[in-house]
């Protein structure tokens, strides 16, 4: 399925039913005076979040979302059937933006979290309602008012306890397949990884946690450079980062200057962003010798004056990874572990 992290649509709560303008007619009853009930409420829209659902794809193909409206009243005192509310199923971590105010609506953080959108037209009233004494054979009645309409704006922000930062083909695909169920895929050329993905760690039977892997950055993403930072916006939720490096790149490339990239473009994209907690991954440690990678990992760490976590793994061999993740989980629930 294809991902889709932003929507506009549009939405209308349904009419209220008119009142109606009957009279009584009974044999023998000369004067049954007026009986025209009210119309019925039309429907409102709401969202509500569903855990089922990744993307908002659905909404480039259904982009208006319309409730019924309420039934007009009848003769007898028979009041119009009000609308069914319409329920429209969203992916947990949706916000929702009004397009023409920009005020956020609200943020869907909770599966079966619901939010009213549209409000539903309110019924009219019959003639029955406008009887008195003075008044014995009214002739009035009112219309249903229309439901409220919106144009809105849906961004949905993935919901991770882990981001994984790092230049295409720095290995986050395949630390993600080596740690989880998850299995985006892998190739030996840049920008494999078109879209976020997410992965399930369980470290042990009752203790697990969710990362996700956004598409490389590149010099220059902040401008619009190769896929750009349009996916940076799903690690904003994130409680951490790992920066996740090669130790030894193919083409002889320096990895401080890698590094220094992505936090430039990342302080571009959000300065929160930039001063959330990120651990160092020095990544693919079994192309080298042992001796090696520790050279190197002095090296980059003196010219970075890195004070944050550093670990040398490799996702490919599985390296050092079953200890980064117990790690992390030891992080958040230090007794757990």
């Amino acid at each position: 399925m294809k991902f889709v992290d932003e929507a506009l649509i549009k939405v209308r709560g349904g009419k209220g039913g008119d009142g109606c303008m009957s009279f009584r007619r009974e044999k023998f009853i000369p004067f049954g005076g007026p009986d025209g009930g009210d119309g019925g409420d039309g429907g409102s829209v709401i969202l509500e979040a569903d855990e089922s659902i990744n993307t908002l794809i659905d909404f480039r193909y259904k982009r208006e979302h319309i409730a019924k409206s309420g039934e007009s009243g009848r003769g007898s005192d028979c009041t119009g059937k009000g609308a069914d509310d319409l329920v429209v199923k969203v992916p947990v971590g949706t916000l929702v933006y009004d397009v023409d105010t920009e005020e956020l609506l609200g943020d869907m953080v909770h599966h079966g979290e619901r939010l009213l959108v549209a409000k539903c037209g309110y019924h009219g009233l019959g003639n029955a309602r406008y009887k008195s004494s003075t008044n014995r054979a009214p002739r009035q009645t009112s219309k249903g008012s229309m439901g409220e309409e919106r144009q809105l704006r849906l961004e949905l922000k993935l919901l991770a306890d882990v981001g994984l930062l790092g230049l295409p083909n720095a290995g986050k695909s395949t630390f993600i397949r080596s740690v989880s169920a998850a299995k985006p895929k892998v190739a030996d050329y840049p920008f494999t990884t078109l879209h976020p993905n997410l992965g399930v760690v369980r470290v042990d039977e009752m203790r697990s946690f969710v990362i996700a892997d956004i598409p490389g950055l590149i010099e220059g993403a902040a401008d619009g450079a190769g896929l750009g930072v349009q996916f940076l916006k799903h690690l904003s939720r994130t409680r951490l980062l790992l920066h996740i490096v090669d130790i030894a790149p193919a083409d002889g490339s320096d990895p401080v200057e890698a590094i220094n990239t992505i936090y430039q473009e990342l302080a571009k994209f959000s300065p929160e962003l930039a001063e959330k907690e990120r651990w160092l991954i020095l990544n693919q440690c079994d192309k080298l010798l042992e001796e090696e990678v520790e050279e190197r990992k002095q090296d980059i760490l003196s010219r970075l004056n890195w004070q944050g976590p550093v670990y040398t793994i490799s996702a490919l061999a599985k390296q050092g990874t079953e200890q980064l993740c117990f790690d992390i989980m030891k992080k958040w629930d230090p007794e757990s572990l």
